[in-house]
């Protein structure tokens, strides 16, 4: 999610409003852009992108470096703007591709709304699954398994969008996506920021290979990928 501005001096034009069960979501228009604002707290917008697409690379260069796999199942954390869920679509590597999404005004501007310019071919695509589910219940809840799981539904494990999700950072949180993960399957988070404290946590929790890429953005300090393999 970066934390990107636009410097039109356009007035953004709100195009829906919802409240949901996390607070108020917007959907706005600012000059080209189409933002998200949760809360009042500016998420993400569609002027860049190229931080989320190297978020599902990594995890996709790192199965390979592993020794690879046919046709590898991929969950993506956060539906957002659409970018990591259209250039995982875009990648006939992967097998299926689940996206868990929480907010339904997210899912429907997508589906049916100005984000469907961005999103529609991937999301026709059959490898393509929406979940609506919170994340964090989903990890502890689901019998599915993957081979690589893309997490960016903060902006990052030190600077989470709601309480609730700190504990997908935590070693229980962690604990969950090892689970889910196949054996030397990929865990790929993205951040606005570096976090050592993170990976200790990563290594600590029996992820193997922890590292964290920068990716240059735009303006302001780079974006991260944190990257590990899971344990087993």
């Amino acid at each position: 999610m970066p934390l990107t501005t636009h410097d039109s001096p356009e007035t953004p034009e709100v195009l829906d409003r919802r409240e949901g069960p996390y607070g108020e979501v917007v959907l706005r228009r600012h000059g080209t852009l189409l933002q998200i604002i949760a809360n009042g707290c500016f998420l993400m917008d569609t002027s860049d992108g190229r931080s989320e697409r190297r978020l599902v690379d990594a995890a996709a260069d790192a199965l390979a470096a592993s020794g690879g796999r046919g046709a590898p199942h991929l969950l993506v954390g956060g539906l957002g703007v659409g970018f990591s869920l259209v250039h995982a679509a875009a990648d006939p590597r992967w097998g299926r591709i689940a996206v868990v999404e929480r907010e339904r005004a997210i899912i429907d501007w997508h589906r049916a709304g100005p984000l469907a310019a961005l999103s529609a071919g991937a999301l026709a695509d059959p490898r393509t699954e929406i979940v609506e589910a919170d994340l964090v219940e989903y990890v502890n809840e689901t019998s599915d398994t993957y081979d690589a799981l893309c997490l960016d539904i903060d902006n990052g494990p030190g600077w989470t969008v709601t309480e609730g999700n700190d504990g997908l950072y935590a070693p229980s949180g962690l604990a969950g996506c090892a689970r889910l993960l196949r054996p030397g399957g990929v865990l790929a988070v993205w951040s606005a920021q570096p976090s050592p404290e993170f990976e200790e946590t990563l290594r600590n929790a029996g992820f193997q290979q922890v590292r964290t890429e920068e990716i240059p953005v735009a303006r302001g300090v780079p974006d991260v990928v944190h990257i590990g393999v899971g344990p087993g």
